[in-house]
């Protein structure tokens, strides 16, 4: 089976929340483009295109509309047709669902799950406001940016304070909106942390997770229903001829508006107008500091010191891979045979690949892995959760895979995690 073959059951009717053309619902393709590691893949993420964050060998896999191959073409790249998701007429979901496209769930329902296991589990849960979406900012709906933190409680425990007494994982979803399995993969570590033999390692540590990290986001993906908007970005901005916002794992301050980022306003990887632009990202940032020792000098060759503890994991969809700074350069961290080692022992949990994005896939700067790295000296990982082929690949496989495919594998690796999060470097 070809590599991008699942696409062709999950590629949604639109590619951005803005109205259809006059001339109704467009098709949406997937292109296969040679572009091998290094100057090729550079240059076609510089040029704004879709490209998924999925390689096979020498190629890369762009999504677009009938018009993207002669772009393509246009740009000195070769494409050949992948898939063809013909458009739907399906009705999008009703406001007062709590859930989407076969049992995923809204934003509005995961942010009252964390106030029920809290309300369930007062020994262990504290729903912490982290912050505002822009939508919220700004009046126009949006919503709270929350956190729960999970722990046996004692004295100390879940305070924004980096000297807090337990050593500190988080784990994050959805910060790219249209990546669903990211989302449900993060309700059910909740809900298993509360109540399997999970909750005996919560003596020694503490979890926080993030389910939803762009609520905004998710809001334009669960619009679509039966079939969701692949909509990756925040929704702050306008965009005439693409999707509007600013992808949220571009916009961090560690070597921002570098390799694998673009200027342009309606690009997929659309940096922003600066650093650390973006609500969403400032109010991440914000709670690792307030979460995290920075254990780090200053400096990209500089290493974390080995009393550093804790560990930040942020899941993304898809390709099968653990992901370790640095994302702006093949160069090596100074604590790179730790990160490796620690990415090397989970991905062999689920049979991932493990590496540097430069390594196995492109280099891309302003991540929010570079940053926590940079900036604290904390291990942060991206994994690329689901195949790019067969029932359950791709952005949007069916609800079932989740409970089937999708969390067999990725548990271990949290708890590979959660027993690494103490020491570990």
């Amino acid at each position: 089976m070809r590599t991008a073959l699942a696409l062709l059951a999950c590629l949604t009717l639109l590619l951005s929340p803005a109205p259809a053309p006059a001339d109704g619902p467009q098709a949406t393709y997937v292109l296969r483009v040679p572009a091998p590691v290094g100057e090729p893949a550079q240059r076609l993420l510089a040029l704004g295109y879709d490209v998924v964050e999925q390689r096979d060998g020498a190629d890369l896999f762009v999504i677009g509309d009938a018009h993207t191959a002669d772009r393509l073409r246009a740009d000195g790249f070769q494409s050949t047709v992948e898939t063809t998701r013909p458009p739907s007429h399906q009705a999008p979901r009703s406001l007062d669902d709590a859930t989407y496209y076969g049992g995923y769930r809204t934003v509005t329902a995961h942010l009252a799950h964390l106030d029920d296991v809290a309300a369930k589990h007062p020994e262990l849960a504290t729903v912490v406001d982290y912050g505002d979406s822009w939508r919220k900012t700004q009046g126009d709906g949006g919503h709270d940016l929350k956190a729960v933190c999970i722990t046996r409680k004692a004295p100390g425990d879940c305070a924004l304070s980096p000297t807090a007494p337990k050593p500190r994982l988080f784990v994050m979803g959805q910060l790219h909106a249209r990546e669903i399995t990211t989302g449900d993969l993060a309700w059910r570590f909740i809900d298993d942390l509360v109540g399997s033999e999970l909750t005996a390692m919560l003596d020694t540590l503490e979890v926080w997770v993030v389910p939803i990290a762009n609520p905004d986001g998710v809001d334009i993906v669960e619009s679509g229903g039966d079939t969701p908007v692949l909509h990756r970005k925040n929704a702050q901005g306008t965009c005439s001829s693409g999707p509007r916002g600013v992808d949220l794992n571009r916009n961090a301050g560690s070597h921002w508006g570098e390799i694998g980022s673009s200027p342009n306003k309606c690009s997929e990887v659309y940096r922003g107008p600066r650093a650390d632009s973006e609500v969403e990202t400032q109010a991440l940032e914000s709670l690792w500091r307030k979460l995290y020792r920075d254990t780090r000098a200053p400096g990209d060759t500089a290493a974390a010191t080995p009393d550093t503890t804790g560990a930040v994991i942020s899941m993304h969809s898809y390709g099968n891979y653990v992901l370790f700074p640095w994302g702006w350069s093949t160069q090596k961290t100074g604590n790179d045979a730790a990160l490796r080692k620690m990415a090397g022992d989970m991905a062999a949990l689920s049979g991932f690949t493990a590496g540097q994005p430069g390594e196995v896939l492109y280099n891309a700067a302003g991540a929010t892995d570079d940053w926590v790295y940079d900036d604290l000296g904390v291990p942060s990982f991206v994994w690329e959760i689901g195949a790019s082929s067969g029932t359950c690949g791709g952005f949007l496989p069916p609800f079932s895979c989740q409970q089937d495919v999708h969390w067999p594998k990725v548990r271990p690796m949290l708890v590979s995690a959660m027993k690494a999060a103490a020491k570990p470097y």
